[in-house]
């Protein structure tokens, strides 16, 4: 006889290794009982404007932000009938997922690169003075919606949005 608990441990360590690399659209509850819920219907890919919501290997819905950056327009929630993006309402923040700088960043290379403090909207990364020459950039965490546009266009992929730890 299998024994339930350790089956159980087991599925929940394949949901947080296999998938802990994948952001799910805004508004998900927690990944266990995101796998539960969601049925890969693809509503949320279909309706999304931005064309960033995308199936993974499991074929459930995360974000690629290689592909854009995220509007939090909702519609993904709104047509989520499964309660899979339910986590809070829609007038608070849809995540706390934020935007993190690698180590593949041309600052780190003496190159000079501003494209993400362009990009953002928010002003959330920007270069502090220096007379040090090029400086790494930096993230200002209350300004950081996590709406990823700051990262299709690092040339180096150096950026990524995912949840503190």
């Amino acid at each position: 006889m299998t024994d339930f608990s350790a089956n159980k441990r087991a599925l929940f360590r394949r949901f947080t290794t296999e998938n802990r690399r994948y952001l799910r659209p805004p508004w998900a509850v927690d990944e266990y009982n995101f796998a539960e819920q969601c049925r890969n219907c693809n509503a949320c890919i279909d309706v999304c404007p931005e064309s960033i919501i995308q199936p993974d290997n499991n074929r459930q819905p995360f974000i690629n932000f290689q592909k854009g950056e995220c509007t939090f327009c909702g519609d993904c929630r709104t047509v989520c009938e499964t309660g899979a993006l339910s986590k809070i309402n829609l007038d608070e923040q849809p995540w706390n997922a934020k935007v993190i700088v690698g180590s593949g960043c041309l600052s780190e290379k003496n190159t000079l690169c501003r494209s993400c403090g362009e990009a953002c909207e928010h002003q959330a990364l920007y270069f502090p003075l220096s007379i040090q020459g090029i400086v790494r950039p930096e993230i200002n965490r209350d300004r950081c919606n996590g709406c990823g546009a700051c990262i299709a266009i690092c040339p180096t992929q150096a950026l990524e949005v995912c949840y503190p730890n």
